[in-house]
């Protein structure tokens, strides 16, 4: 598989909820933690700074395929717990002062807020807060530059 199909591959599977609830949305816990995530700059910076080291991390580790695999079928919490035992995850999460949870919560809520800015609608696999859709649209065109830059990271 190509790098760039599978670094994107990797970010969903970091943060996004399990396949069988996945086909039928976020699940209301997923939606509510979204929803009452608040995402201001600065936070936004430490999610963008983690996601990127985060991500060169995973695709640089020689099993990271099978690790992929395997948190496709993890809870969220049990994705957290993966984070916080692995070393190098969380020195990068502290580094940016972040918990497992805040990364996982907080990519996604961030993600969806700049979906939103850009017109896309809540709805089963998109949420956002009102508050968090005025911060993506306030600071789009220094947040999106960012994302996109980590999203084409395996390009490079």
């Amino acid at each position: 598989m190509p790098r760039m199909p599978l670094l994107l591959f990797a970010l969903l599977i970091m943060c996004a909820p399990a396949p069988a609830r996945a086909q039928r949305g976020l699940t209301p816990e997923a939606r509510q933690a979204i929803m009452d995530y608040q995402l201001t700059l600065p936070r936004a910076e430490h999610l963008i700074t983690a996601l990127d080291a985060l991500t060169k991390y995973v695709v640089s580790l020689p099993d990271y395929q099978e690790r992929l695999r395997k948190s496709a079928t993890m809870t969220p919490a049990e994705r957290a717990a993966q984070m916080e035992n692995d070393p190098k995850t969380a020195t990068i999460l502290k580094d940016n002062s972040l918990t497992a949870r805040d990364y996982l919560v907080g990519v996604l809520a961030l993600r969806m807020a700049l979906m939103g800015a850009q017109g896309a609608d809540n709805g089963p696999n998109i949420a956002y807060s009102p508050a968090n859709l005025a911060f993506a649209k306030a600071n789009l065109k220094t947040l999106k530059p960012k994302m996109d830059a980590v999203d084409g990271g395996g390009r490079r």
